[in-house]
């Protein structure tokens, strides 16, 4: 086999597996509070480290900052798209002005889905994003590649625990089948376009492909931003999720130096 093709499917597999897995440990476990805080503030850091470090600054050897700019623009703008359609159009934040009225909308016209479909459904269309990101990073250098899926996979694990405790919290019947059923899902979403992104993209001038990995960029900071530090804060326990944040983002530093 092909060294790149098999680079290439063993990440795309790797990050796909993390997210089953963390579903699991939810099942096993039934992850406590901080628990969820420590894993979701750590999968933010990560995140957040690696967007820093490795993603902003390879697009930015690949094309000029105006279009890396705009890639970024267009990446986040999908993303927040997908949330306000998943959502009717209508989101606020719990102390927001707005809030009651967005809840009064809510129980007219309801999300699309219940609680558990809701975060993975959209989560498994923003793994398209995210896979798509491994593929064209694997196409201009490897490296970029174990890195970007190294924080996906980490981020796969959080969500999958996150997902697991959230069904097992709504009592639904077949709760246990429903968290493996939505985690597979997820990485199936992300391996398939891993696959996709590098086999369809690699061919793409430089220029594009910084773009796109702006993109990329974008819709993945759009999710850690709404979804992963809110959640990770929610849950904290002497600001733990802070402080995990805070260690993953420094992980990420030290290892796009070391390597």
């Amino acid at each position: 086999m092909d060294h790149d093709l098999l680079m290439i499917f063993g990440v795309a597999a790797a990050a796909a597996l993390a997210s089953p897995l963390g579903g699991l440990a939810a099942i096993v476990t039934r992850p406590s509070s901080l628990v969820l805080s420590i894993a979701v503030g750590f999968a933010a850091g990560v995140l957040m480290g690696t967007f820093a470090f490795e993603m902003m600054p390879k697009s930015l050897e690949l094309a000029s900052v105006p279009l890396i700019v705009a890639g970024f623009l267009i990446g986040l703008g999908a993303v927040y798209g997908l949330d306000l359609y998943v959502n009717r159009w209508h989101m606020a934040g719990n102390a927001a002005d707005e809030k009651p009225a967005v809840d009064r909308l809510h129980k007219r016209r309801r999300p699309r889905g219940s609680g558990v479909s809701v975060l993975a459904g959209g989560t498994s269309a923003e793994e398209v994003i995210e896979g798509i990101t491994i593929g064209i990073g694997a196409a201009f250098e490897p490296k970029t590649a174990v890195i970007v899926a190294l924080a996906i996979c980490i981020d796969n694990f959080s969500e999958g625990m996150s997902i697991g405790e959230l069904s097992l919290s709504e009592t639904q019947k077949n709760a246990k089948w429903r968290i493996i059923g939505w985690t597979s899902l997820i990485g199936l979403a992300v391996f398939v376009a891993a696959l996709a992104g590098w086999y369809f993209l690699s061919g793409l001038s430089e220029t594009v492909i910084g773009i796109l990995f702006a993109a990329g960029t974008g819709g993945m900071f759009y999710l850690t931003i709404t979804d992963l530090v809110p959640e990770a804060e929610a849950h904290h326990f002497q600001q733990s999720a802070a402080i995990a944040n805070a260690a993953g983002f420094l992980l990420m530093m030290t290892l796009s130096r070391m390597t």
